[in-house]
């Protein structure tokens, strides 16, 4: 676990990487964690920070999580991922604290024998992490004071905060 916010969270087994960190994400870095002489595909998602939601200017997501909780939840997705396609690895990270528009807050990267495989596993472990992960992230908006806290999901309802409230 990490000890400060420099130091990434991973946990790692055959085949299978997690990780949460304060850092910018290395997309090289993911990637490499699976390339092998043994896959002819490697997939590789990366989650940007986007500027709008609901047509409100965004200035910044934070993250936050639960780090044991979230890179266990993270681990069983990824090995059971693994599994049921076949894959011959795969890698998952994810942003905390501040990510600044622009910047990944997320990096999946699958590799297998065969393309199909790789394509099907990314979409799905891009879709369970964010489903079943104990990470929440607040939205900072233009113009306005505090943010919203919402569960990593597309679209889900959150609450509003301003500080000191």
């Amino acid at each position: 676990m990490p000890s400060d916010e420099g130091e990434p969270a991973r946990l790692a087994s055959a085949g299978v990487c997690v990780e949460l960190t304060h850092n910018p994400l290395d997309i090289l870095k993911t990637t490499n964690d699976v390339k092998s002489p043994k896959a002819g595909a490697v997939v590789l998602f990366a989650g940007t920070t986007r500027d709008s939601f609901d047509n409100k200017p965004v200035t910044q997501l934070e993250y936050s999580a639960y780090i044991p909780r979230a890179l266990q939840t993270m681990l069983g997705i990824a090995k059971a991922i693994k599994e049921k396609h076949d894959l011959v690895a795969i890698s998952m990270v994810h942003r905390l604290g501040v990510c600044p528009i622009g910047e990944e807050s997320i990096l999946i990267a699958v590799s297998a024998p065969h393309r199909r495989a790789a394509w099907l596993a990314g979409e799905e472990a891009l879709e369970e992490c964010k489903e079943k992960v104990e990470v929440w992230k607040m939205e900072s908006f233009a113009g306005e004071q505090g943010g919203v806290w919402r569960a990593n999901r597309d679209g889900a309802a959150g609450t509003k905060v301003v500080e000191g409230s």
